[in-house]
């Protein structure tokens, strides 16, 4: 007798991942949204934290695949390359440790989409889930099922990704998991108040309720990455160690990706190489007089604090105030213009965490912390027999 999956979702039950990207709870609370809103009601709500840093790449897999960064191998968007003295982009999917919900859906013969604003995403993903559609990165099949994306930086790609996950099913109704992973962009361009915040987020709302009215068995599962705040000041570690006598190897900031037009590539922390291990503490003390910096750690310490890869992070970590931002500028230090959001910090880890209409037995309410705990459970359960 051997041993097997058995899964424990219902057969005829759609599974609907959405990861809301930069949709932190002052969005969730601020903005009228009667589909979302009524399923937290209706169904379960908590609030939970993400992982950190709070950038896209480290809680995407982390969603992804229900572990740490720790465990997965995504500490950030980027990584520090010594060899080359250079910060490479860290979106390789081979560079994923575990398997992902993907793996586990296949593994009990469910079919798996993932669809996304982003091509970066498509890289992380790519060869997991059975289908992967980047929005930013369509093939000509692909532009001729769907249409057209509209461009990266704007609020109408999430929609027309909304638009298109219900094209997706209704072309391939065999798809049991649908993961569908939204650009932040529209979070870093207007705060939650702003009347064309509020128009995203109700399109996608609208959205959503009509995918289930076409499909209402499915069951939601919905979170988000992080959050984001108004940032006014940039530090670029490099120049401020220099110009204090104490040059450094290298500064990195997580949050740098393929989109500058998002953030500058600047991150409310930073990861930190030394010359020499003699300069730690008087580079520790530059930076920590900096204005708007919490507080300077070792890396050891901030990787069993935050369950992150220590081989990651360089030798310190510089974790900024709600306002105050890293990466590499023309000044070493920058006044940002008025407007400016970002995350990376502390500051930007409380999430909503939404599960409505699934049939299967959740876990207890205290088993979900962490976005990372949002499906988790999914595809896991084992079966002492076999063929069932």
């Amino acid at each position: 007798m051997t041993e097997n999956l058995k899964s424990d979702v219902k057969k005829d039950q759609l599974i609907l991942i959405a990861m809301m990207d930069g949709f932190g709870l002052d969005y969730y609370r601020n903005t009228e949204l009667p589909f979302i809103h009524g399923a937290a009601a209706n169904g379960f709500f908590t609030e939970v934290k993400s992982v950190f840093p709070s950038v896209t790449n480290a809680n995407n897999c982390s969603i992804a695949t229900g572990a740490w960064p720790s465990q997965h191998g995504i500490s950030a968007n980027s990584l520090y390359d010594r060899e080359k003295k250079a910060a490479v982009y860290h979106n390789a999917s081979t560079a994923i440790r575990v398997p992902t919900i993907f793996e586990r859906a296949c593994s009990q013969g469910v079919v798996s989409a993932l669809l996304t604003s982003k091509r970066k995403t498509k890289e992380l993903f790519s060869g997991r889930a059975n289908i992967v559609i980047a929005a930013e990165a369509l093939t000509l099949e692909e532009e001729s099922l769907f249409g057209s994306a509209p461009p990266i930086y704007s609020a109408e790609i999430n929609h027309w990704l909304w638009d298109t996950a219900l094209k997706l099913i209704r072309e391939k109704p065999e798809i049991g998991l649908l993961y569908v992973h939204t650009t932040d962009y529209p979070m870093h361009a207007w705060a939650p108040e702003r009347e064309e915040s509020i128009a995203h987020l109700r399109g996608i709302d609208q959205r959503i309720q009509a995918f289930f009215n076409a499909n209402p068995q499915t069951a939601l599962f919905m979170t988000a990455d992080h959050g984001m705040n108004a940032k006014n000041l940039n530090w670029d570690l490099e120049r401020a160690c220099a110009e204090a006598g104490t040059p450094i190897e290298f500064a990195l900031s997580p949050e740098r990706d393929y989109y500058p037009g998002h953030h500058k590539n600047y991150t409310g922390c930073a990861w930190v190489w030394l010359k020499n291990q003699s300069d730690r503490e008087p580079v520790r003390q530059v930076i920590g007089a900096l204005e708007g910096v919490e507080s300077v750690l070792d890396s050891d310490e901030l990787a069993e604090r935050y369950n992150l890869d220590p081989s990651h992070l360089g030798d310190l970590v510089v974790l900024g105030d709600v306002s105050t931002m890293f990466g590499p500028a023309e000044s070493t230090r920058e006044d940002l213009p008025p407007g400016y959001r970002a995350h990376g910090s502390l500051h930007e880890m409380d999430l909503p965490l939404i599960i409505y209409n699934y049939g299967g037995k959740l876990p207890a309410p205290e088993a979900f912390q962490h976005n990372k705990d949002l499906a988790s459970f999914l595809y896991s359960q084992p079966s002492a027999k076999g063929g069932e």
